[in-house]
C-alpha cells in the first residue's frame, strides 16, 4: 500500500458548526479503508516499541482511533468521557470553550500512579479538551507520553497551550 495524502481526503464544511468555522470532516478519511488503515499504522508505528502502558481515547471522534492503536500496541484503552457515561466512580475536569464550558470525566481506577498514556484525539484545534484530558491523566497520578492527532489547526496555536507536553499530528492546516 502506498502512502496518501491525507488531507486530500478530509472534507472541508463551511459555516458548521457555527457561521465563519471551516470544519475538518474526518468521515471522508474514514470511509477510504486504506487511508484509515495508513492513520492507525503510521500513529501506532510511532509508538511501537516505546513503554506505554495504555492509550487513552476522548468521547467521540477519539475514540475512533485510540482503540485501534491500543489494539496494535497491545495495551488497554482508557475512555475519556461525558459526564454521566462512566458507571464507576470517576474525576471530572471542566474546562474552557470558545462559547461556553465543558465536563469531561474519567474513571477514578482507571490510571495507575505512574502510567505511561499516549493520549489520541482526532483533531487539536485550541486544546482546551485535550488539556483536560491530559489534567485527569496526571490527577490519577498518570504521565502523558504524548498527545497525538489525526489533525492540527496550526493557526488556532493549541499546541501553546498544551506546553511542555510532547504533541505530534498526522496533518496540520
Amino acid at each position: 500500500m502506498a502512502n496518501r495524502d491525507l488531507a486530500n481526503l478530509v472534507r472541508n464544511i463551511p459555516d458548521f458548526p457555527l457561521p465563519g468555522i471551516q470544519f475538518k470532516d474526518i468521515t471522508t478519511l474514514l470511509a477510504d479503508g486504506e487511508a484509515f488503515r495508513q492513520v492507525i499504522d503510521t500513529l501506532a508505528g510511532r509508538y511501537r516499541g516505546q513503554p506505554i502502558d495504555a492509550v487513552a481515547g476522548i468521547e467521540s471522534r477519539g475514540f475512533i482511533f485510540s482503540a485501534p492503536i491500543a489494539v496494535a500496541l497491545g495495551v488497554g484503552l482508557v475512555p475519556i468521557r461525558k459526564p454521566g457515561k462512566l458507571p464507576a466512580e470517576t474525576v471530572q475536569m471542566e474546562y474552557a470553550l470558545e462559547y461556553g464550558t465543558n465536563k469531561l470525566e474519567i474513571h477514578r481506577d482507571a490510571v495507575a500512579p505512574g502510567a505511561r498514556v499516549l493520549l489520541v484525539d482526532d483533531l487539536l484545534a485550541t486544546g482546551g479538551t485535550i488539556a483536560a484530558a491530559s489534567q485527569l491523566i496526571e490527577q490519577l497520578g498518570g504521565n502523558v507520553v504524548e498527545l497525538a492527532f489525526v489533525i492540527e489547526l496550526t493557526f488556532l496555536n493549541g499546541r501553546e497551550r498544551l506546553a511542555p507536553r510532547p504533541i505530534f499530528s498526522l496533518i496540520q492546516y
